[in-house]
């Protein structure tokens, strides 16, 4: 019986950080998904802030994705960051960047008419722009895959479905970006990370913004 068990959303990018993680480590867990519209007691009795990822280890309870990701790669053996203090701490600069993304992501597909899409577009694609200029590839920072790159793997993966809507050139003109982001998706634990039907959800979580985004996928 494994002593890690994840609670889990099925949608969670955060989520999926911590699923990277431990299969990199190889790591056996237990996952449970549950419904955030309708969280149930044994959660929220355990869960201080009432979101995902919850990590139960033995009698301890982590929260937080990256506090979670962080204290299974320092548990096991090699590690997913660089050696070098300073290239460590810029990857975490970068992952917290990473999260800023998915703040703008949000704000995207929630966007509720054009005008204010536009704008939220715009503000999405200066994201990826400013992480183009520090990349060096094939990953993140060379020839090693790092931690920074699965969190990525989370972010591109909103652009799987994104561009089965229309192209809205999010990456557009940023060939390094492009490319890395084709190179995490072939990575076993990041195409693996997020549950087999989660296309399907997510499109229909996207229906049911009654955004602008939304709008375009409406028959």
């Amino acid at each position: 019986m494994s002593k890690f068990h994840l609670i889990s959303h099925h949608l969670c990018p955060y989520v999926q950080r911590a699923v990277i993680v431990l299969t990199e480590k190889n790591l056996s867990y237990k996952r449970t998904n549950i419904d955030l519209a309708d969280k149930p007691d044994w959660f929220v009795k355990i869960s201080p802030l009432g979101r995902v990822p919850l990590l139960q280890a033995n009698s301890a309870v982590l929260f937080e994705s990256q506090v979670i990701a962080e204290y299974l790669d320092e548990i096991t053996p090699g590690s997913l960051h660089s050696r070098d203090p300073l290239k460590r701490a810029r990857h975490r600069s970068w992952i917290e960047f990473a999260s800023e993304t998915l703040n703008a992501i949000g704000g995207f597909y929630n966007a509720p008419d054009f005008e204010r899409f536009e704008i939220k577009s715009a503000g999405l694609q200066a994201k990826f722009a400013r992480i183009e200029q520090e990349l060096t590839g094939p990953f993140f920072e060379g020839e090693d895959f790092h931690m920074i790159d699965g969190v990525w793997g989370t972010v591109f993966r909103y652009l799987d479905v994104f561009d089965e809507i229309e192209d809205f050139g999010l990456l557009a003109g940023l060939k390094k970006t492009t490319a890395w982001r084709k190179k995490i998706s072939t990575r076993p634990s990041v195409s693996n990370a997020a549950p087999q039907d989660y296309h399907d959800r997510l499109r229909q979580f996207l229906l049911n913004r009654k955004s602008y985004v939304s709008k375009l996928m409406a028959p």
